[in-house]
Parts: C-alpha cells; sequence; structure tokens
C-alpha cells in the first residue's frame, strides 16, 4: 500500500513510518518541514496521488486554546478534502482517551473539532485514542510547577509508551477502517501525582508533587475516570520502570 503519514518526523509519526516501511509499505512522512503543510495546503494534493490509507498524527504547535481549535479545524478540513478528491481509503488519527469528557480544556476543544470533522467526512476511519505517553511526563509536570513544588491532580492515568503508541497506530493502518474509535492504553492504572513524582524521583529532580483535586489538566479539572480508558482497551506491553529504563540506556 502507499501510506501517507501526516506529522511524519514527529516523536510517533517516525516510529510509524519505520513500522510500516519495515513491512514493505510505500510510506511517505509528511510534513511542513517535508513540504508538506495542511495548514497553506502545500504539496498536499501532491502527496496523496495514489494514496491508499492517510494517518494524521500531527498536533498543534501551539497549545493556545485559539490557536489548537485553528490548527485542528483547518488542518482537517484541508487534508480530508484532499484525500476525498485522491480517493484515499482510510483515514487513521491519533487522538486521546478521554477527549469527549474534556471539553473545559482549549487543547481537547480542538481534538473534539478534529474528531466531528472526521466522522463527518465520507471517507472510511479509524481513531485511535490514546493516553498520556510516558515520554510527556516532564512536561506534564512542568504545566503544574510552582516554585519547587508541582500541583497536580490525584486523578487516575494508564500512561502509555510512544513504542506502544506506534504499534497499535501502525496495526489500525493495516487493518480495515472500523468508522469507530479503538482505545489504548499502558499496562498500569496510576494516580497522576504518584507517577510523576515516582518520574522526578527517577530523574533526580528535587521538586515535590502536591496532590490538589482543582489542579487543571491543560486547562481541565480532572475527576478519576477522564484520563482512564472504558472496557476491553488495547493493553501496551512496556511498564513504567521498562520505559524509564530505557531511556536511560538511549543517554548513556
Amino acid at each position: 500500500m502507499k501510506i501517507v503519514v501526516i506529522g511524519g518526523s514527529g516523536l510517533i509519526g517516525s516510529k510509524v513510518v519505520s513500522k510500516l516501511s519495515a513491512l514493505g509499505h510505500e510510506v511517505i512522512a509528511a510534513s511542513p518541514n517535508l513540504g508538506v503543510n495542511t495548514i497553506t495546503g502545500e504539496g498536499l494534493a501532491q502527496v496523496l496521488i495514489g494514496t491508499d490509507v492517510v494517518v494524521d498524527v500531527a498536533n498543534s504547535p501551539s497549545f493556545e486554546d485559539k490557536a489548537v481549535l485553528e490548527f485542528f479545524e483547518t488542518s482537517g478540513r484541508n487534508l480530508l478534502a484532499a484525500e476525498a478528491d485522491a480517493g484515499v481509503k482510510h483515514h487513521v488519527a491519533l487522538s486521546v482517551v478521554g477527549t469527549d469528557r474534556l471539553a473545559e480544556s482549549g487543547y481537547f476543544r480542538g481534538k473534539i473539532a478534529q474528531e466531528k470533522l472526521i466522522k463527518e467526512s465520507p471517507i472510511p476511519y479509524t481513531i485511535v485514542h490514546s493516553t498520556q505517553f510516558f515520554e510527556f511526563l516532564g512536561g506534564i509536570a512542568q504545566s503544574g510547577t510552582q516554585g519547587n513544588t508541582v500541583h497536580l491532580s490525584p486523578a487516575f492515568v494508564q500512561p502509555i509508551s510512544s513504542e506502544d503508541v506506534a504499534a497499535a497506530v501502525a496495526d489500525a493502518t493495516l487493518g480495515a477502517p472500523i468508522n469507530g474509535t479503538v482505545e489504548i492504553a499502558g499496562p498500569e492504572k496510576i494516580r497522576l501525582s504518584d507517577l510523576v513524582q515516582r518520574y522526578l524521583t527517577e530523574m533526580n529532580d528535587p521538586r515535590k508533587v502536591v496532590s490538589d483535586v482543582h489542579a487543571r489538566y491543560f486547562g481541565a479539572e480532572l475527576t478519576d475516570e477522564m484520563l482512564v480508558p472504558g472496557k476491553n482497551p488495547i493493553i501496551g506491553a512496556i511498564d513504567f520502570e521498562t520505559w524509564f529504563t530505557s531511556q536511560k540506556k538511549a543517554t548513556v
């Protein structure tokens, strides 16, 4: 198959490209720095000629509420219209577990808008809802930092490695469109505040996490159910300890 990966040079996209290429497919990584821009439309029609499946793992370069919404709406409209013109048979998109429960957050309002466009498009689709990536723990800690403390919600999360995310996205790409959503999560359910403290401790970071039920997660106040999957998610193989050990080895 010919597969185009939008956001193909990023954390998840580069891994998806590698996995699908290794299986013998014609895989093209597409991003603005590679000459394909879903906001301006640059290079979009050309790259989609003869494409069977489009995988969209691109993310907004800004997390500001208005900018996020504009990114996902503009990118989604342009990409889906170009796919329809090119006769693409399957649209695969990466989104977040709990998106529909997090409309209080500007970022998640952007993701809700993106998913709405996908569902209303005539192109068969699969949406992969992932829990938080281990790779984002540093950014999550930074978002709650106040001096030497980190204020975070004690709501449950079930974090996953980017390697497991990429594997699930690749599997969805090679499968038939389900015109629905599949959920993926890591093997361990843990409170967000506890997880980030564990990460900081392993990093020898002196900051201390303060568990605060009113601490906001990218603008939203969390409950225990918001960021965890429902019944029968796909469970990744890599737990926190395995992931962290691999990160340490990679930096040696």
